[in-house]
């Protein structure tokens, strides 16, 4: 017998269709296998589709699961806007909190109603800050990103973050640099294989005068991403990096910023991001964006 789920495809961290991070959402994914959600990610080939399901105890509210076109992970940023946006949408929710289950924890979910709309706040898992990338491996990793020593933004180490999903953090000194990278994949995902981490954070600081402090591109070819969009879990990382390491004035209670993501391919999203600080140390992210559906139809199985 034939089952009908309920798809959609969200632009995550916009308000305007076919810009942002693009995620498939299926609301409500019980009676799929890890098989078949794999198979629907590879079809839609989107950088991340989100499979939601309802809480199996009263600890959470829903379960999602995250899926590339080649690996499920524990959690994705705007595959998490994108799922809680079309849920809000299809409940009509009020503003409010959701528990999620994920691969990196029960984590909540803030609701926002703006008029017609939503907002989607996010906070990301547990703060953990990895390696710092030396010697052998740092000069292969800017060999295959095509970056030298000196385009690096002075001050900042090269440095494995996580907040559930890791990501390298590369600063560069600026635009030009940025949008000028064109990786070697092959060798990205030799490179992931040996530092365990798929994820590749390449950013730079804003000196428009604008409102957006960071400019970044991400690349995870290992896990089927040769570049991603707008990374929520590659920002809020970044926010962790920027206090830890003191590069950014603060109150010593929150730190805030926008992170521009996107523009080399065409897709621009804006991404909110807030790092909570006790003693000079960042505890706790939470990211903030608005999200677009761009269709909704039916997955007959």
């Amino acid at each position: 017998m034939q089952r009908k789920y309920k798809l959609y495809q969200i632009d995550s961290f916009t308000q305007q269709k076919f810009t942002g991070n693009p995620a498939g959402v299926i609301t409500n994914a019980n009676g799929l296998t890890t098989d078949q959600m794999q198979k629907i990610a590879k079809e839609l080939n989107n950088s991340e589709t989100a499979f939601i399901f309802p809480a199996n105890n009263s600890n959470y509210d829903v379960h999602v699961r995250f899926f590339t076109p080649t690996n499920e992970v524990p959690i994705c940023g705007h595959a998490t806007i994108a799922a809680h946006y079309a849920r809000a949408n299809e409940k009509h929710l009020r503003s409010s909190t959701v528990y999620h289950k994920t691969g990196a924890g029960i984590l909540p979910v803030d609701i926002i109603k703006e008029k017609e709309d939503y907002k989607i706040v996010m906070t990301q898992g547990e703060i953990e800050f990895g390696d710092i990338i030396e010697g052998i491996i740092k000069n292969d990793l800017l060999t295959a990103l095509n970056l030298h020593s000196d385009d690096l933004l002075e001050g900042c180490d090269i440095q494995i973050v996580s907040t559930g999903h890791s990501k390298v953090m590369i600063g560069v000194k600026n635009m030009i640099t940025l949008n000028r990278i064109k990786p070697d994949y092959t060798a990205l995902s030799k490179l992931s294989k040996a530092i365990h981490c798929n994820g590749y954070y390449v950013f730079t600081t804003s000196t428009d005068g604008s409102d957006t402090l960071i400019h970044g591109r991400m690349f995870a070819p290992a896990i089927g991403i040769k570049e991603d969009p707008v990374t929520g879990n590659a920002n809020g990382p970044l926010g962790a990096y920027l206090v830890h390491h003191n590069l950014v004035q603060h109150n010593n209670s929150l730190f805030t910023f926008k992170a521009k993501q996107g523009e080399a391919m065409g897709r621009p999203g804006i991404i909110e991001v807030q790092v909570y600080i006790e003693d000079n140390n960042p505890i706790k992210v939470k990211i903030a964006g608005n999200a677009v559906e761009v269709f909704k139809t039916e997955l007959l199985l």
